[in-house]
């Protein structure tokens, strides 16, 4: 089943759609792919028929509707939950709509801010952070790719790792991960952060952009270890952006200020807080 042959759908884009049917409308202008673009669709007895024939039933639209946390496909007039389960972390992942770009819920943590803004402008703003971005990038946490697709957009080549083949699964069905897997300047890795960067030579990346998991779920790489290697791959003058979370948060400000010594053990310089992207900035040299 091709990705691209796919309907995807959440809450909203189906409320409306069943407000139209409410209010005896024919036809509606949605989106099929989470608000990228648009069409219009007749409304009928049986459901909503999209132009090239897929038909979302009734029952399956109320199903959709009524779920805040889920985006889903409807191929063959069938819906199912974007979720899998990962074998290589035992944790439940999932797609989660947003009124922008959908964010990656792992364990039940959205793995972007969400709360007064959405994934797009999160990832603007942990990119702008580190800017410029030119040359060779890292992203060591690929996830949906929101990432490595902005650095793309400047950087000669972007790097980017992923340890969980189901959230690359997940992404697969993602249209706003589309170039992920689509642009020539953008290299993917499997494989675990911790041991990937290992295998880099020094001073292989002009940027680095680390975005890791919650302490929580991922631990390792705020270690004095990891950012050790972070700054043995990272080029003279090569810059570092190290996503935390809210920096002002009791949690926040605990990690961040274990990380700021760790990275200034580690050998980085001019290591400052960028709370408007919350995390840290640091300089090697």
């Amino acid at each position: 089943m091709s990705e691209r042959s796919l309907i995807i759908l959440s809450h909203f884009q189906v409320k409306p759609l069943l407000a139209g049917r409410a209010r005896g409308e024919t036809t509606l202008i949605t989106s099929p792919d989470l608000g990228l673009s648009t069409v219009e669709v007749r409304l009928d007895a049986a459901g909503v028929l999209f132009p090239a024939g897929d038909r979302l039933a009734w029952a399956d639209a109320e199903a959709v509707a009524g779920n805040d946390n889920g985006c889903f496909a409807l191929h063959g007039g069938e819906i199912e939950k974007i979720q899998t389960f990962s074998e290589a972390t035992g944790r439940p992942i999932s797609l989660m709509p947003t009124a922008g770009p959908p964010t990656l819920l792992i364990a039940g943590f959205p793995m972007h801010r969400i709360k007064g803004t959405d994934p797009g402008r999160d990832t603007l703003s942990k990119v702008r952070a580190l800017a410029p971005v030119t040359g060779r990038a890292l992203d060591t946490s690929t996830g949906l790719g929101y990432t490595a697709i902005e650095m793309a957009e400047t950087a000669a080549e972007v790097v980017t790792v992923e340890l969980d083949p189901g959230v690359l699964e997940i992404a697969r069905l993602n249209p706003y991960s589309r170039a992920l897997f689509e642009r020539s300047t953008i290299r993917q890795v499997m494989g675990d952060s911790f041991e990937v960067v290992t295998g880099f030579p020094s001073a292989a990346f002009d940027v680095i952009l680390h975005d890791p998991p919650t302490f929580s779920l991922a631990g390792d790489l705020y270690s004095g270890e990891f950012y050790r290697e972070l700054y043995r791959i990272l080029a003279p003058r090569g810059r570092l952006f190290h996503y935390i979370g809210d920096l002002e948060s009791d949690s926040g400000r605990r990690v961040s200020r274990g990380a700021l010594e760790r990275l200034q053990a580690a050998g980085f310089r001019r290591v400052a807080r960028r709370n408007e992207a919350f995390g840290l900035l640091a300089a090697k040299g």
